[in-house]
């Protein structure tokens, strides 16, 4: 036992310890340029690996892990999806909910975060709960985010699609679906890397974009649009007044949850992408503290101006309700329309064009990574396993990028009816994704304590600890039971009918599904705290150079170490 850890308890027991090297896989390392890169035919033959589960390769780095973290899931649910949640529920609703749901992401990725640093595994949040939960509900935890992200991909592709028809309506959906398919297969042949690089450039532009879009938003806010504009004087906050703040009452309240966890989806993917830096122990902890950046300065402020400046019943959101897929609906385009800003509705859609094809290579990425973590642990079929020597999970990046070919059901008559039921399977499982995390980290907390454990001895700590887990997990379900009642009672009055009920519902019954066979297949339930391995699998830390940093910041004054704790 080293020094650094007899002063933390002397509870770490190293030899349990499975500490995999922050360096590239030698199989990996080994392989020339053109292979490593996925550039040759080469690059496509499996990987020797001898015996055990083939790691992935650590190409990420702390930069595009910090970009993921406060831009990667930015997209349409955040840039057009908004407009249907201010037509349910007003601009109050809107800045409350997307608020509640912040506040649950706060505290679920920082649990996701304490979890990651101790045990950076290619599939991330699903085994988590196979570890610490229930091994029944892991594997319904890992099929339930498999499918949302395969019925995500031809959604985003849809949108792209209706994104290029602003400028031009002449061409059909179905050759734009083809193009961005051909994109985001060609980012998916650069692996890792190509994911990574995407996402950090394309983070770059939305979070530029949004924060231009706020600037301007003061601006019209005070009055300063051009004379011709709705907001050539002073705009204030009178939307609020009339026609209000709140819509529909209790109902559209409840009603606008489900769109910010859509907008919100995608968020825990910095976890998933942890297993893929060369040292998670060192980027993740700041990667993770960039979400409150996201949450407070683009998601909260940035819809609070949308609020101010585009009202609740503005006839151009009515096709919202129906629709989350018309970008002619998007508040931020018509911002710039009602301004008078020439150019300005069109620079928005090449961000929400880019935000969408950007959340359709994140639905690659996340769907492929934990289907080959279910292979890898006997939940899928094997062939899943297979990586190929430039370290891509091939036949599960295959079949993912399948599930595109969906988007050409919009072209049937029956195509916007298929879409809803594919909406409803992918509206609520991130929420699902979202409580088993939190559920996950009290476990967790529960059995590091019961075999003896400090909670000194976690080198990153959840900010709020297991009671922001519990708050998180409370949350998530207020959540549920919410959006329950509206599949009840929907925003437009009377009763819903039991097609109208799973439209909105679908998850649930898909979650229990999986739950079943995953039980009857494993014959496993919950797991006791004498139960769970909290030593097999944790990462080797350099507790000597943790002790030393946690030395500074005790010497620091309080403020300085709340800024330091919560931010950097």
């Amino acid at each position: 036992m080293s020094k650094a850890e007899a002063g933390l308890g002397g509870s770490i027991t190293p030899e349990k310890t499975v500490s995999p090297s922050t360096e590239v896989p030698p199989a990996h390392r080994e392989e020339d340029w053109w292979t490593r890169n996925g550039l040759n035919f080469r690059s496509f033959q499996k990987r020797d690996h001898g015996t055990g589960s083939v790691e992935l390769d650590r190409d990420m780095k702390t930069r595009h892990l910090h970009m993921i973290a406060i831009g990667g899931s930015i997209g349409a649910g955040f840039f057009v999806g908004s407009g249907k949640a201010l037509a349910s529920g007003g601009p109050a609703t809107l800045l409350i909910d997307f608020l509640i749901i912040g506040v649950m992401m706060f505290n679920t990725v920082y649990a996701l975060g304490e979890l990651a640093v101790m045990f950076p595994v290619s599939g991330g949040f699903y085994t988590y709960s196979t570890r610490f939960i229930d091994p029944s509900w892991g594997f319904a935890m890992g099929w339930n985010y498999c499918m949302q992200w395969a019925v995500v991909l031809p959604l985003e592709l849809t949108v792209c699609g209706l994104t290029i028809q602003y400028w031009n309506p002449d061409i059909s959906v179905a050759v734009w679906i083809s193009v961005f398919l051909g994109a985001i297969i060609i980012v998916n042949i650069f692996g890792t890397l190509g994911y990574a690089e995407e996402e950090f450039w394309s983070s770059v532009l939305k979070l530029g974009a949004t924060i231009v879009f706020m600037i301007i938003a003061f601006v019209l806010v005070l009055g300063g649009g051009p004379a011709g504009g709705r907001y050539g004087d002073y705009w204030g906050a009178r939307l609020w007044y009339e026609p209000g703040a709140f819509a529909n009452g209790f109902r559209g309240f409840c009603s606008v949850f489900v769109t910010a966890a859509f907008a919100f989806s995608g968020t825990e993917l910095v976890g998933l992408a942890a297993a893929e830096t060369r040292n998670p122990v060192k980027s993740l902890p700041g990667a993770i503290k960039q979400v409150f950046w996201r949450i407070t300065l683009f998601y909260v402020l940035g819809l609070f101006f949308v609020g101010l400046l585009i009202s609740s019943d503005d006839p151009a959101l009515l096709g919202a309700k129906t629709a989350y897929i018309d970008v002619n609906t998007s508040p931020f385009v018509l911002v710039g329309k009602y301004a008078g800003l020439a150019g300005f509705d069109s620079f928005m859609n090449v961000v929400i064009l880019v935000s969408v094809l950007s959340i359709g290579v994140s639905a690659v990425y996340g769907g492929s990574r934990t289907l080959t973590a279910l292979a890898q642990q006997g939940y899928a079929p094997q062939i899943f396993t297979y990586i190929d020597r430039s370290g891509r999970p091939l036949w599960s990046v295959a079949i993912i990028i399948a599930f595109g070919l969906l988007g050409y059901l919009n072209l049937t008559a029956s195509g916007p009816d298929i879409f809803d039921w594919l909406l409803a399977l992918s509206g609520l499982a991130a929420l699902f994704t979202w409580g088993s995390i939190c559920l996950a980290h009290i476990r967790f907390r529960s059995a590091w304590a019961y075999h003896g454990h400090s909670v000194d001895e976690i080198p990153f700590k959840a900010v709020g600890g297991v009671y922001g887990s519990y708050l998180g997990l409370v949350l998530i379900v207020l959540v549920l039971i919410a959006q329950f009642y509206v599949a009840i009672c929907p925003v437009g009055g009377g009763y819903n009918d039991v097609q109208g009920f799973f439209k909105s519902y679908l998850a649930l019954p898909v979650v229990i599904f999986f739950y079943i066979v995953g039980r009857l297949w494993k014959g496993k339930g919950w797991l006791k705290p004498e139960e769970i391995n909290v030593d097999e699998g944790r990462r080797e830390l350099p507790w000597e150079e943790i002790h030393e940093y946690r030395a500074q910041l005790a010497a620091m004054p309080a403020w300085r170490r709340m800024i330091h704790t919560v931010f950097i």
